[in-house]
């Protein structure tokens, strides 16, 4: 039937002249049109904003894992949660906002690893490691948990039982076997008694190893007796790659232990206050007058150094384990194998610090609610 017959009957069936009756007729063919198209346009964009969110928020989660461990930025990085409200019509300024957030964190992501690279290829250690001294996370590392020889930086391990076993005033006899120990030495005299506190003071200072021999065979009665504590107590602070062999770190078979663990055994003895007083002192005097001067050079050549550790042989190159405070940041840093020792931690300790800053800096942000997302979906405003 022809569309006029048919508009003819329901123009006299709602009594409508046939003009006014068009003109509904279309109005109401576009609301329907409107209503079937309007939600298939809108909608497209907006599930088109939330695949790249979506694809951002991989991103952003393929960047975080291939983050080495060892020099990750700490922070939270928030999972998308799509906006339920507002919806309309996407902002523009609100994806470049997401997208400039993206570019930041993936440039911040670039520039650490490039940082971390430079710095690696800067040393000669064999092993570096720094540590956040506060919570004991990994800041920067180079073959933290290679074994090598130790060297007098173990003595920090000697120094710390001596200080918990003996009073300061306790009289320690040298043998024959500490005496001839070789420097470097205080040229104890066999068969003469020492104070404690005198002996520690040369160990943990000037590097004793006469005192360290002389020290652990009044604790133990032997120094192989002594190292065993030595390992035992590494052990039971997380140093689990350590093992002692001697009280003085000379070179001695199957005696080694890792950059990591010597940065976790300082990390606990620093926290012990009489141990962190005397790694302070430049120098100190014996009972009988005798001048002890601190091997550790960073006390007064790097801002910040709190105590540390040196130590050399043939076999271990040049070791050192330290603390360093700026601020409210505080990190550990040690160096095993190193040709240039003194230039490679003033590098390390400059580069621990400019991780934490940057560290500090995101905290901050995330606090003032300008938290680090790395994508998120846009905010929407309502259409009018």
């Amino acid at each position: 039937m022809p569309f006029s017959v048919h508009l003819n009957i329901i123009a006299n069936m709602i009594k409508l002249p046939i003009p006014s009756l068009l003109l509904a007729s279309l109005l109401l063919c576009f609301f329907c049109i409107g209503i079937s198209v309007t939600p298939a346009m809108a909608v497209p964009v907006l599930q088109d904003q939330a695949k790249r969110s979506v694809n951002s928020s991989r991103t952003a989660n393929t960047i975080k894992k291939n983050i080495p461990q060892e020099i990750q930025v700490l922070g939270n990085y928030q999972d998308i949660s799509p906006h339920k409200k507002n919806i309309g019509t996407v902002r523009p300024e609100a994806a470049l906002n997401v997208q400039a957030a993206s570019v930041a964190e993936v440039k911040t992501t670039q520039c650490s690893s490039r940082g971390s690279r430079r710095l690696e290829k800067k040393i000669s250690a064999k092993s570096a490691f720094i540590m956040d001294a506060a919570n004991g996370e990994t800041i920067f590392a180079v073959s933290p948990d290679t074994p090598r020889q130790p060297a007098s930086t173990i003595k920090i391990l000697t120094g710390m039982i001596a200080i918990k076993s003996l009073d300061s005033n306790d009289s320690v006899p040298v043998s024959s076997k500490a005496a001839e120990q070789p420097s470097s030495k205080v040229y104890l005299e066999r068969k003469k008694r020492y104070k404690a506190d005198d002996l520690i003071n040369a160990v943990l200072l000037s590097s004793a190893n006469d005192a360290s021999v002389a020290l652990a065979e009044k604790i133990a009665g032997s120094e192989k007796s002594f190292a065993r504590m030595m390992t035992l107590r590494a052990k039971l602070w997380g140093a689990q790659k350590t093992v002692c062999k001697t009280a003085n770190g000379l070179t001695a078979e199957g005696q080694s232990t890792t950059a990591r663990d010597l940065a976790t055994i300082f990390r606990h003895v620093m926290q012990d206050e009489e141990f962190s007083q005397r790694m302070k002192q430049i120098k100190a005097h014996t009972a009988e007058g005798k001048l002890l001067r601190n091997h550790n050079k960073a006390l007064w050549q790097i801002e910040g150094a709190q105590g540390g550790k040196t130590g050399f042989t043939n076999a271990a190159g040049q070791t050192y384990v330290g603390k360093f405070k700026r601020g409210s940041s505080e990190i550990i840093v040690a160096i095993m194998g190193s040709r240039t020792m003194w230039t490679d931690l003033k590098a390390l300790v400059e580069y621990g610090f400019a991780q934490q800053q940057t560290s500090t800096v995101a905290g901050i942000l995330e606090k003032q609610g300008k938290s680090r997302v790395v994508a998120s979906l846009p905010m929407v405003s309502q259409q009018q």
